[in-house]
C-alpha cells in the first residue's frame, strides 16, 4: 500500500540518494528532492540530478505522477569554513583522528537541518537519506545513532513529528545494488551506472562496468567492489 505522506529525499546524484530516491517513489504518494551546492569538489554530481530525475520518470512512468518538485539550496558557506578534501584541490589521505580528509564537519546535521526547514514549509513529514555505517568511510554522521538523535531533535524543534528513514543504514554496497534491482530491475541499475555520480574527484571520463568515475578515490573503490560483489552474487 501507499503511505500517503510527503517524503522529501536528500538527494546529490550519486548510487546511494538515486537508490534512496526510488525506494521513496515507491513507497510514498508524493516525493521531492533536495540537494545542496556547498563548494564541493565533485559538484558536477550537481548537474547529474536533473538527469537522473529525468530518465526516472521516463522510464519509469508509474513513479513520474508521484515525483514532485526539486529543491537546490546554496551552502556554499560550509564549504567555505572546511578544509577538507572534498572542498579543496588536496590528497585524500587519513588523518590522525582515524578519519580520512574527505570528511566535511557537519554536513549532515547541516543538510538534515535545512531539509527539516523545507519539509515543514512543504507539509512534508518524512526525509529520506542515503547514510550508512556499513560500507562507509567512518563519518559520524553517518550513523545510526547520528541520526536517531537528529530525528528527535528536529522533531521538538519544529514542533511536529519527521521521520528520518535510512533505508541503506545497514546494507553493503552490494546489497544496495541489489536493492535498486529489486525495486527497478536491471534497467534502473543501468540508469545508475550510465547517469549518476559517486567520484570524489569528480571525475565523468572513463566509464567502467559500475559507472563514471577515476577508479582509484576512495568512493570509486566502494562502488567498484560493491558492484563486482553484487554481479557475483553477493546482496541478492
Amino acid at each position: 500500500m501507499t503511505d500517503p505522506r510527503t517524503a522529501v529525499v536528500l538527494f546529490s546524484g550519486g548510487q546511494d540518494s538515486t537508490a534512496c530516491l526510488a525506494w521513496a517513489l515507491q513507497r510514498y504518494a508524493r516525493v521531492e528532492t533536495i540537494g545542496f551546492d556547498y563548494g564541493q569538489r565533485h559538484r558536477i554530481e550537481l548537474a547529474c540530478r536533473g538527469t537522473v530525475r529525468q530518465e526516472l520518470q521516463r522510464q519509469f512512468p508509474h513513479w513520474a505522477p508521484r515525483l514532485g518538485d526539486d529543491h537546490l539550496l546554496d551552502l556554499g558557506l560550509l564549504g567555505q569554513i572546511s578544509d577538507t578534501a572534498l572542498t579543496a584541490e588536496r590528497a585524500i589521505e587519513m588523518q590522525a583522528n582515524g578519519l580520512p580528509n574527505t570528511f566535511v564537519p557537519g554536513r549532515n546535521l547541516l543538510f538534515l537541518t535545512f531539509a527539516a526547514a523545507l519539509a515543514y514549509r512543504r507539509g512534508a513529514s518524512v526525509l529520506v537519506g542515503g547514510m550508512c555505517e556499513t560500507d562507509y568511510s567512518g563519518y559520524p554522521d553517518c550513523r545510526d545513532n547520528t541520526i536517531k538523535a537528529m530525528q528527535v531533535a528536529l522533531s521538538l524543534g519544529l514542533g511536529q513529528p519527521l521521520t528520518l528513514e535510512t533505508p541503506l543504514m545497514f546494507l553493503t554496497k552490494a546489497q544496495t545494488w541489489a536493492l535498486t534491482d529489486s525495486l527497478g530491475g536491471p534497467a534502473l541499475n543501468d540508469l545508475i551506472v550510465e547517469h549518476t555520480h559517486t567520484c570524489y574527484l569528480g571525475e565523468r571520463g572513463q566509464r567502467h562496468a559500475w559507472g563514471h568515475g577515476c577508479g582509484r578515490c576512495p568512493a570509486c573503490e566502494l562502488r567498484r567492489r560493491g558492484h563486482e560483489a553484487f554481479v557475483n552474487g553477493a546482496g541478492r
